[in-house]
């Protein structure tokens, strides 16, 4: 039994999936939309929006904590861009929108996008 166990594994070891998430969670930021896997999509939404809310504040310390996993261009667009779109917005940042099989090996396909 799972018993309180949070995330998925995404059949990966640990510093792959950090890795994964990190790099998902970066092109998301910079296209603001990309197409993934469900379980990916699922996954990376609520980490990302957490992210948003820490640009939303746009303090040293929100500035700080991004720099640990962001670059400087895609902390900048965060705090300059997508931040202040969200100020009146207390959450749902993201929008999680399913599509069909892949044609290669089935697997259900998702579309993740940040809300306008």
């Amino acid at each position: 039994m799972r018993k309180q166990k949070k995330g998925r594994k995404l059949s990966r070891e640990t510093d792959q999936r950090k890795a994964l998430i990190k790099a998902l969670i970066s092109a998301l930021f910079l296209h603001e939309k990309i197409k993934t896997t469900e379980a990916k999509a699922k996954e990376i939404s609520g980490i990302s929006e957490k992210f948003i809310t820490k640009a939303k504040k746009g303090d040293i310390l929100s500035r700080r904590l991004l720099a640990r996993f962001f670059s400087p261009q895609l902390i900048k667009k965060l705090i300059d861009e997508i931040g202040p779109r969200y100020k009146e917005r207390s959450g749902g940042y993201t929008r999680v929108i399913k599509l069909g099989p892949r044609k290669s090996d089935g697997a259900r396909m998702a579309i993740i996008e940040l809300v306008k």
